[in-house]
């Protein structure tokens, strides 16, 4: 079971853990910028071994300084900054120079077990879901930007995705977090995305994906625009006016 570690909790802007890559900017304010991400992407690899980066469902990326990902073979989600460059794309739709690339914790969901020990196994904890620009379905991935207190003990937190929480409505999911007892330090933000590949096709049709978690002011639910293996647009749509869902400046 993959679970969060401290070295997983971020702010967005402060990576902590990058995979750095030479750099061919000069300018000052492009020095800067480099350690801020431009992009969410997911790192997927074609059949003659080249991996490249998918950035929505019109655009794919083809890294020109770097040969094989630095996640192996996995799929996984990632933040990246990088530049175009003037050099041949092969199929893809732009060439770029990666500046660095940073993987997210990326998972399969879980389906709902109607049984005792389901809140034991994924708990209850709250976490508030944070309304960023990286809390977005596409892809056939949701990642989101979430946040809770944490650092209180050395346990590392688990999150999953679980499914089927809904006979009437197969697009409804929800969130869980189990800190293990981790609930009185800090606020602190971190990422994850979840593979929606269980969920039915939904045959070109565009749908509302309904997210419910447990919230610190209690149960919250969100919507987004979703349609299968397509960038959709992650409109985040609070059904709870009382949120206090931010973002750090």
């Amino acid at each position: 079971m993959k679970r969060l570690s401290k070295l997983t909790f971020i702010a967005v802007g402060l990576l902590l853990s990058v995979f750095l890559l030479q750099s061919c900017l000069d300018d000052n304010d492009d020095k800067i910028a480099i350690y801020y991400p431009n992009a969410l992407v997911t790192v997927k690899h074609a059949p003659n071994n080249t991996f490249y980066l998918q950035l929505d469902a019109e655009t794919t990326l083809l890294p020109t300084n770097v040969d094989k990902s630095p996640f192996g073979d996995k799929e996984v989600r990632a933040l990246v900054n990088y530049v175009e460059v003037d050099k041949e794309s092969k199929e893809y739709t732009k060439a770029v120079h990666l500046n660095w690339i940073d993987s997210i914790l990326t998972k399969p969901t879980v389906p709902f077990v109607d049984s005792e020990d389901n809140d034991a196994i994924y708990g209850t904890d709250p976490v508030e879901i944070v309304n960023d620009w990286v809390t977005i379905a596409e892809d056939s991935y949701l990642t989101l930007r979430f946040r809770t207190r944490w650092g209180y003990t050395q346990k590392p937190h688990f999150v999953n995705l679980m499914t089927g929480v809904n006979e009437d409505n197969p697009y409804e999911i929800e969130f869980r977090h189990n800190a293990y007892g981790d609930i009185y330090g800090n606020s602190g933000d971190a990422l994850v995305a979840f593979s929606l590949k269980d969920l039915p096709d939904t045959n070109g049709e565009t749908v509302k994906l309904k997210l419910t978690w447990m919230s610190f002011s209690g149960k919250k639910s969100a919507e987004f625009d979703y349609r299968t293996n397509e960038e959709t647009e992650g409109s985040l749509a609070l059904q709870n006016e009382n949120s206090f869902i931010q973002e750090i400046k």
